[in-house]
């Protein structure tokens, strides 16, 4: 590294103010040579401060001398900076940080003082509704908000307070307003006005409601009508920078004032859905700033010289982060976050840009960043334009380099870079936000005799007139109306290209018809069609395929997303393990952000609860579909997936619904002993995309921490099992999650909700009248735990285990089982000629009856049977038991497999009821034979009784 004097010496070539500060402060130099190795943080600042802070503690301002002591801190640390910056010592965001916190700590200072100097003479502003003292809040935006200020930076503020009324405790009374306005302006004249040590901030207040024609200062109040009636779209981008800078972090009045501003801004900038609307939005504002630029640049032959606003400049990397932040911050809270940097990887992290284009950006944020700081400290000028004159590149390119003796610098090559950087921006921001005309839809209207062949599609195209003729068609706005009508269009073409029979694709496009429909109100929806067409193979993909799919779809359209281009199926596949553990953290964040907010905070976590399992089960049907992997899902592995999810879904609501349980009894919100028990399709891993779930609850009476005498614990895990059951059920803005069956709890819809693992364990062994039933035994075989307190899982395993395991009198439990299946079979009646894959003899039910009957009679003789490990399995344990031929147990799990694939096959495609023609399904006669021949000897066959 550069000796400081050659550290000293480069700084001074390079920036004319530093060297007309260190001439006129020669004391200043051995001061920077001790300090120069330091980073620049919280400390050093108040340390520069400390001149200030004793004169604004002072019992009469010195106005004057105050200024002057803010002035020479601001200069020594720019000195300072500007020293450790270009020697190559400092990371860019130790720069902008240090700029940020400075000037943070410049307006905390100021505003004490001048909170002090009116007191004295006004009093202080006063809440008659809060009865308190009222602060005023100051807002950074921009760069000091995001803690990005460069090194000659203005600072962007908006002035706030929480409540109207009247100064109290001074020989006269202001109304607060007129307080705060007075405080504001002296705050600006002592930060920004002039004078023989210059200036410490340029102050911009442009950002405030109305601009310059409103008023200095607004009430919360104000602020929120102003965003409700005013509030324009690039205000929308403005307030993502925005943050709260006074009252200072970590002092009494700032968690309070924070929350409040934050519940206004938050739903005026991120919307609860998938902004894509902002795509064409800040598209239009960046055409709007590069005309402002381009007049700018007239004289400076073009607008590339200016690297913040120019082509491939740091404004493009900034709007390119603010898109994904507007458009996914609604839904996802991390992307609430203000440095442009975390930003970007945070899309390398959620695959929303390729890990290399977010480096390209990244590293082009930092080159720009540091060509912008050099540009500045020359003459502690605000400005962005790279300089003309090859002497002043050549400077630049030097400074760039750094004082280190052996770095040689070349105009030249250094040109080569930017050029480099620059291009790579423009070219990302361009695929971005899809500049390229070609590659977007066509929004213009379309030919008035257009229409789809009626040779090919003429269910569609009758569906094309009927449409024209709607009154729906008419009072959608011009814009929506055209979009919808070339999105048709395009559908047609797309599929006349497709190799498909004409009857499937005109089936599509009456689906395609369907979706448009149900989203045509919705801008923000169709504009996801209108910037991305390219994803409308995979929408035509997914519809073609599968009649529920595309229902799906209609219903919850906020899933288009997924098809823009698919990213998650892969992970899902290949990881599932680290796919569900990031999928609960990732919603446990989300819970956590919405129940923070406090009115209406548990219906919107209901909602997130909702579009998780939508997005997650949208994810599976993708895959379950093949489109975004190589090859489609077995249905296995479509239903562990399924299963998987929905456990994670009612162990989400069990830990955020104990705590308001808790509170409501005044106990521990720990999370108790408490069990979600999974019986049928849910425990046996076997779920479908539209099965309901059979629960029952249970709680360990001995390790719950209740208050026996005044609150039960079947009082309190009832309530607690109520509300999980109302989250789940309840039909919200988001839609449904499941359908709760808890009848197969002891005793059934006459017994209580929850039961202790001690009531069970007695009611399962039948220790004692209360009994249960064989079915019930049966309905144990598939149970499992799925969600609650995990201590709870090995004690309902051991209950499981003694019951299955029971020595039974095989004949009656024969009959038993005989005499169940003849019911089910009756409750389920079929009066076609077709066969019924699930309830017809030889069907599914057939299979499920022969596994529990096996683990039933035979379980106290071979424990491996008491696994829940699914019916495939467990036939091929009682094979190896001897229990069942070998070639049996092979040819009745190929059955099941069958069967099952067929089902979910038909039920994709929306049938009602699973039945088939046999006499078209050669495969399927062979595995209801197979089966129908296993059930006659297991339940004719009486030797091993």
């Amino acid at each position: 590294m550069a000796s400081f004097d050659h550290q000293i010496d480069f700084l001074k070539r390079h920036s004319v103010f530093a060297s007309r500060w260190l001439q006129a402060r020669p004391d200043w130099a051995p001061w920077l040579a001790e300090h120069q190795g330091q980073p620049v943080n919280l400390a050093a600042i108040k340390a520069l401060l400390e001149p200030a802070q004793g004169i604004a503690a002072e019992p009469e301002l010195d106005e004057l001398k105050l200024m002057a002591e803010l002035r020479l801190a601001r200069q020594k640390l720019m000195l300072y900076l500007g020293l450790r910056d270009l020697s190559g010592q400092a990371p860019l965001a130790e720069v902008t940080e240090a700029l940020s916190i400075f000037a943070e700590q410049t307006v905390a200072i100021a505003l004490e003082a001048i909170r002090t100097d009116l007191k004295a003479r006004f009093g202080i502003p006063w809440s008659s509704e809060a009865n308190c003292e009222v602060p005023l809040m100051v807002v950074g935006m921009g760069k000091l908000g995001g803690y990005e200020l460069n090194l000659s930076s203005d600072i962007d503020l908006i002035f706030l307070y929480e409540y109207e009324g009247e100064t109290q405790g001074g020989e006269k009374s202001l109304s607060n307003h007129e307080w705060f306005t007075r405080m504001g302006k002296r705050l600006i004249k002592i930060i920004s006005e002039h004078d023989a040590n210059g200036f410490v901030f340029r102050v911009d207040m442009r950002l405030r409601p109305n601009g310059d024609s409103g008023p200095l200062v607004c009430s919360l109040d104000m602020l929120e009508v102003y965003l409700t009636v005013q509030g324009r779209e690039w205000e929308r981008y403005a307030w993502i920078k925005g943050r709260l800078i006074y009252p200072l972090a970590g002092s009494a009045d700032h968690g309070r004032c924070e929350k409040a501003l934050d519940q206004l801004i938050r739903p005026f900038v991120y919307r609860r859905h998938l902004d894509y609307g902002v795509i064409a939005a800040i598209r239009d504002l960046h055409s709007q700033i590069q005309r402002e630029a381009e007049k700018r640049s007239a004289n400076r032959h073009g607008r590339s010289h200016d690297i913040k606003l120019g082509r491939g400049g740091i404004r493009e990397i900034e709007f390119l982060a603010q898109m994904f932040q507007l458009m996914r911050g609604g839904t996802d809270p991390r992307f609430r976050i203000r440095p442009t940097l975390q930003v970007l990887q945070l899309l390398a992290q959620q695959n929303l840009l390729p890990e290399n284009e977010v480096h390209d950006l990244s590293e082009a944020y930092v080159f720009l960043r540091r060509l912008e700081h050099r540009i500045q400290l020359w003459e502690d000028q605000q400005t962005h334009y790279f300089p003309e004159e090859t002497e002043s590149r050549a400077r630049l390119a030097e400074a760039m380099a750094g004082p280190d003796e052996k770095s040689e610098a070349t105009l030249s090559a250094f040109l080569d870079e930017l050029t480099r950087q620059q291009d790579r921006v423009a070219r990302l921001f361009e695929k971005a936000f899809v500049l390229d005309d070609k590659t977007r839809l066509d929004t213009e209207s379309i030919a008035s005799d257009w229409q789809p062949n009626g040779d090919r599609y003429p269910e569609a195209c009758q569906r094309w007139q009927t449409w024209l003729e709607s009154s729906k068609q008419r009072s959608l706005p011009e814009k929506s109306r055209h979009i919808f009508n070339n999105l048709i269009c395009k559908a047609t073409e797309q599929l006349e290209h497709d190799t498909i029979d004409p009857a499937v694709a005109d089936q599509t496009l009456l689906r395609f018809f369907d979706l448009l429909e149900a989203i045509a109100r919705r801008s923000a929806y169709l504009s996801i069609l209108a910037e991305y067409p390219s994803a409308l193979h995979n929408i035509l993909a997914l519809l073609q395929a599968s009649q529920w799919g595309a229902s799906y779809l209609s219903r919850h359209p906020h899933l288009l997303d997924y098809l823009l281009a698919t990213r998650s199926e892969s992970e899902l596949v290949n990881h599932p393990e680290a796919y569900w553990k990031g999928i609960k953290a990732d919603l446990d964040m989300r819970l956590d952000d919405a129940l923070a907010d406090g009115d209406g905070a548990a219906e919107h976590a209901m909602d997130i609860l909702r579009v998780t399992h939508h997005t997650e089960t949208f994810i599976t049907l993708l895959a379950d579909l093949g489109i975004g992997i190589a090859k489609p899902l077995s249905v296995e592995a479509v239903s562990d997936r399924l299963s998987a999810l929905a456990d994670l879904i009612l162990q989400a609501s069990f830990e955020r619904i104990w705590p308001g349980v808790a509170k409501k009894f005044d106990l521990d919100p720990t999370l108790p002993s408490f069990a979600v028990i999974a019986y049928g399709k849910l425990g046996g891993k076997e779920l479908g995309y539209a099965s309901d779930l059979d629960l029952v609850f249970l709680y360990d009476e001995k390790e719950a921490q209740t208050d026996a005498a005044h609150f039960p614990a079947q009082e309190v895990f009832s309530l607690l099992a109520k509300r999980m059951i109302n989250w789940l059920t309840t039909h919200t803005a988001a839609g449904t999650l499941f359908e709760i069956d808890t009848r197969l709890r002891p005793n059934g819809s006459a017994g209580f909700l929850v039961t202790s693992l001690d009531s069970f364990r007695k009611y399962q062994l039948r220790e004692g009248d209360n009994a249960a039933w064989v079915w019930e035994h049966q309905a144990l075989t598939r149970a499992r735990f799925a969600a609650g307190n995990l201590q709870v899982a090995p004690q309902f395993d051991a209950i499981r285990s003694d019951v299955l395991s029971q020595v039974r009198d095989v004949a009656a439990l024969r009959s038993e089982i005989l005499s169940m299946r003849r019911k089910v079979h009756a409750g389920h009646p079929n009066p076609s000629t077709q066969f019924d894959l699930k309830h017809d003899a030889g069907g599914m039910v057939d299979i499920e009856f022969i596994v529990q009957f096996l683990i039933l009679a035979y379980a106290h003789q071979h424990p491996a049977l008491i696994g829940n490990l699914g019916n495939i399995a467990l036939l091929g344990i009682a094979a190896n038991a001897g229990l069942i031929p070998k070639e049996s147990a092979v040819s009745v799990a190929d059955a099941y497999r069958l069967l099952r694939e067929q089902q979910h096959r038909l039920r994709l495609d929306g049938a009602e009821k699973t039945r088939v023609d046999l006499s078209l399904h050669p495969d399927l006669l062979q595995a209801r034979t197979a089966v129908s021949a296993l059930w006659e000897s297991i339940f004719q066959d009486t030797s091993n009784d």
